[in-house]
């Protein structure tokens, strides 16, 4: 091969891999541009659905704003420890003087002292009483199952003024079913509320009356 030839030869080559490189280049060009465009439309996306959940799918209301039909209110609740029995003007109770041990919170098959299911309450647990010859045990189970699982009391209480009563300190409303859309306004609004002298107070480390079952 003359010397003009070979010169020829590596021209093309250079020439080649430089056109393999650019159009090597322009491919990366294009799955970067790809990429972007794609989280791009991901981000955009994504914030789509966001608003759509928001809007269809709202932050609950402020517990202060929650308006319960029937809700009964109680102010100037003592709140004295006292060893012994009270007189308590609801049934259930739903605050004033009590017991120095709290109720142990859980569910009950048996009904509760109310001196100490009264200092639950000033702990900031909602008591949920129901009357097992209204209620069934299925209907119970259901109850339970609306009820948080912590600072709560479950337990059987006869002779109430509606099959299903549902208790925090300074508040009360009585419901005939477990699917009433008040147990959960009511559990929403006073569970744990700032209304009780003592929210977020132990609910454990106290006395277990007989018949606690969880």
């Amino acid at each position: 091969m003359s010397g003009s030839t070979a010169k020829q030869a590596r021209q093309d080559r250079v020439a080649r891999l430089e056109a393999v490189k650019a159009a090597q280049s322009r491919e990366a060009r294009k799955r970067k541009l790809l990429w972007a465009g794609g989280c791009t439309v991901s981000v955009v996306l994504v914030g789509t659905l966001v608003a759509v959940a928001l809007i269809n799918d709202p932050p609950p209301p402020p517990a202060a704003s929650i308006q319960i039909a029937g809700l009964q209110t109680f102010e100037n609740l003592t709140s004295n420890h006292v060893a012994s029995p009270v007189s308590y003007p609801q049934a259930p109770a739903v605050g004033g003087d009590h017991a120095r041990a709290w109720l142990n919170c859980g569910v009950y098959s048996q009904p509760v002292p109310a001196e100490n299911a009264v200092h639950a309450l000033e702990h900031g647990a909602v008591w949920a009483t129901y009357d097992p010859t209204a209620v069934s045990a299925a209907e119970a189970e259901t109850l339970r199952q609306a009820l948080p699982n912590t600072h709560t009391v479950l337990s059987p209480l006869e002779g109430t003024a509606y099959p299903i009563m549902l208790s925090a300190w300074g508040a009360q409303v009585g419901v005939d079913s477990p699917g009433d859309e008040r147990v959960e306004q009511f559990v929403t609004k006073f569970w744990q509320s700032s209304n009780a002298p003592e929210p977020g107070a132990a609910c454990t480390g106290g006395i277990t009356a007989p018949g606690r079952t969880a």
